[in-house]
């Protein structure tokens, strides 16, 4: 790696597997130290095998207030600065039909959904204010394609990412010109993206039979994503050399999704 982090200070929520990860070993190696937010102990335990003192794990919730500041003082204290913050943890509803939702379940589902797709990100903004004002530093959303289309999800992943797009943009807004707000929305990736806990939920992503096929035939450019394809663009975009003029940008990382149908389906039935 060229070192394009190199003295960063940052964080990432759900930073133990998936997408997350691949950040943080990504970030990492460009140079960065890296306060990583995480459900378990096995997590963090594997991140500091692998990193040593270039990680900080903290084990927490990102719906709780408490352990988002908690995080960001631990980090802060530990590295001396915050350049960059990714906002990442995520739960998925597996697509579940909107009309096959009991009423007594709509609203327990919804407030688990939304307050780790969405609520999680707010407050790992809000508790990373001050540092990042100080470092004129950015922050970085994991959006989704679900973020712009149907069908990638059911009603309550696709509106939490939906959500999502409007708050990079207020936040872009308000915190202007001191802290940037970006985000890279990945398509179809293998992860171990997991489901409601108050559902009983225990699949991640990656058990959807026939997923990676699904994905390969969809996305013009062929084939189901891996966590690291999308973790270049993390970088770029909290990079202040590469983008200090860039903010409210949201990144596809997606297979082609906006001309889907178009020349690899020509090609294929020449």
């Amino acid at each position: 790696m060229t070192g394009r982090l190199e003295g960063y200070g940052a964080i990432v929520t759900g930073g133990g597997k998936g997408i997350g990860r691949a950040v943080v070993d990504r970030f990492v190696a460009e140079g960065a130290r890296v306060g990583v937010l995480v459900r378990s102990e096995d997590d963090a335990s594997a991140l500091l095998a692998q990193h040593g003192d270039a990680v900080l794990p903290v084990l927490g919730d990102v719906r709780r207030w408490e352990d988002n500041k908690r995080l960001v003082d631990e980090t802060v204290a530990a590295f001396e600065r915050l350049d960059v913050l990714v906002p990442n943890a995520g739960v998925y509803d597996f697509s579940d039909r909107f009309e096959t939702l009991a009423g007594e379940e709509l609203e327990a589902r919804f407030h688990e959904l939304f307050s780790v797709n969405v609520q999680g990100y707010l407050l790992a903004v809000r508790a990373s204010l001050e540092p990042l004002r100080e470092s004129k530093g950015s922050v970085i959303f994991t959006l989704s394609s679900s973020s712009f289309y149907a069908g990638g999800g059911g009603v309550l992943y696709v509106s939490s990412k939906h959500a999502l797009v409007g708050t990079v943009k207020q936040l872009a807004f308000e915190l202007a010109p001191e802290i940037r707000v970006n985000a890279v929305a990945p398509g179809g990736t293998r992860t171990s993206l997991g489901g409601l806990n108050g559902a009983g939920d225990n699949r991640s992503l990656a058990d959807i039979p026939g997923f990676d096929a699904m994905v390969s035939k969809t996305v013009p450019l062929g084939f189901l994503s891996e966590p690291e394809d999308h973790a270049s663009l993390y970088v770029t975009l909290a990079s202040r050399n590469e983008s200090r003029f860039v903010t409210a940008e949201i990144i596809r990382s997606d297979g082609g999704l906006m001309v889907r149908g178009g020349g690899r389906k020509r090609k294929e039935t020449a």
